[in-house]
């Protein structure tokens, strides 16, 4: 139970409360001395640092309402959250981030930071004058010099055992002053969620602030799934391809180790180019995605298998940037789909330039088996169906007569700006 109440009234958390309650005396300090300034005009030109109780509680009750005042400032609410955080052992999400918004915020925050002042400038007076007050009268019994005082003489405590009760009463007096302490931390402690917490616009803010972060990361994720997942279904198809005629068709090996040269040596500048965005944090959240334009599609083709027809009809060079880098992604991702859906039947992708928009089509026949599923059901389709969908597009999947078909079609006048959203899943 003493240990107990030890904690209690001198742990660490009390002490920190304890540094917080003077932290906000010390804040009260300059609407003090105002008030002194005030208080001595008022009182007849009386000094300004007199020991007369109504000139410290006159000045006490003027400072109250400037400090209610000055506290309107926008940085009033961050620096009050963050001095909590730290003294008073409250949770972070218990508190808002950044200035007030709104009136009520407002309000809530004014109230706070006078509560905190004027309770710190209480317990600060405190600190300053009882304990040395305390240790005195439990000196007295031991030093004659203390007893021979004039206080001592006049307050009619010289006798002996009035002195020897100064040793109890002064440790009554520290106990005291720890215990008011304590419970001033608390109340405060307690009131900060409620003055210092989120409003309803704060936590429409924060939750705008997560919904941003969270498309940017899915955004920065479908790169890399479209990426690195099309380099390894197209080396594991070449791969596959040329261990099966490495005996008799070695010019083929060879063309097959160069695309996935190709392949891997374009992976790995894109996986470079996605890191760094990573790496940049909110700074290149907005930056260019690596995806490349319609005018390397030959490349991508080439490193897919021999069993890739690509057909382009129109002039890719008038597709706007946007449209071009996610239209490259999505016969990226067709072609991934593609090796590892279609058992190794013939594909046919063909992109045809309109006035108005770009149609992308990819066909290859159905395999006689149905294949082996994904466990987690993959991403790749419904991540083609979110490209379309940002870009105020459509697209369709699925088996047509005999084959299986993507379609997606992506108007011209679309873009704007970086793309941003969720990744999609297969």
């Amino acid at each position: 139970m003493t240990r107990r109440l030890g904690g209690v009234l001198f742990g660490q958390r009390a002490r920190l409360r304890w540094v917080h309650l003077i932290l906000g005396g010390a804040l009260f300090m300059p609407y003090w001395l105002v008030g002194t300034v005030v208080m001595g005009g008022l009182l007849g030109g009386q000094p300004m640092f007199a020991a007369s109780p109504a000139v410290q509680f006159g000045a006490y009750a003027i400072g109250l309402p400037l400090a209610a005042v000055t506290s309107l400032f926008p940085l009033t609410r961050p620096m009050s959250v963050a001095a909590a955080r730290a003294l008073c052992g409250i949770r972070a999400d218990r508190l808002a981030d950044g200035p007030a918004r709104g009136r009520s915020a407002t309000a809530r925050t004014a109230g706070w930071y006078t509560l905190h002042v004027g309770i710190g400038a209480l317990v600060s007076g405190a600190t300053l004058a009882l304990p040395p007050f305390a240790v005195t009268v439990m000196a007295l019994p031991f030093s004659a010099r203390l007893r021979a005082s004039e206080p001592v003489m006049v307050w009619g405590i010289d006798r002996p055992w009035v002195q020897w009760l100064g040793v109890p009463a002064g440790l009554l007096m520290l106990l005291a002053l720890a215990a008011v302490v304590a419970a001033a931390g608390e109340f405060l402690a307690r009131q900060a969620p409620r003055l210092l917490g989120p409003s309803p616009a704060d936590r429409l803010a924060a939750a705008e602030r997560r919904a941003a972060e969270l498309a940017v990361r899915n955004r920065l994720a479908r790169e890399l799934h479209d990426s690195v997942g099309h380099a390894l279904s197209a080396v594991t198809l070449q791969a596959s391809a040329a261990r099966r005629v490495l005996d008799t068709d070695v010019e083929f090996v060879r063309e097959a180790l160069a695309a996935i040269e190709e392949t891997t040596r374009r992976t790995v500048g894109e996986l470079d180019s996605v890191l760094g965005l990573l790496r940049q944090g909110d700074d290149g959240a907005d930056g260019e995605l690596p995806g490349l334009p319609l005018d390397a599609l030959d490349a991508l083709v080439r490193g897919a298998g021999p069993r890739v027809e690509l057909s382009v009809t129109g002039d890719l060079d008038r597709v706007p940037e946007a449209v071009s880098r996610e239209a490259y992604r999505i016969v990226q991702e067709g072609l991934t789909n593609a090796a590892r859906y279609a058992g190794g039947e013939r594909v046919t992708a063909r992109l045809a330039l309109h006035d108005d928009e770009l149609e992308i089509t990819m066909e290859n026949p159905l395999p006689a088996r149905a294949p082996v599923a994904r466990p987690d059901g993959g991403r790749g389709l419904l991540g083609i169906a979110e490209r379309a969908r940002l870009l105020g597009g459509t697209s369709q999947v699925g088996p047509v007569v005999g084959v299986w078909r993507l379609a997606v079609r992506l108007p011209l006048g679309a873009a704007r700006g970086p793309i941003r959203g969720e990744a999609g899943s297969r």
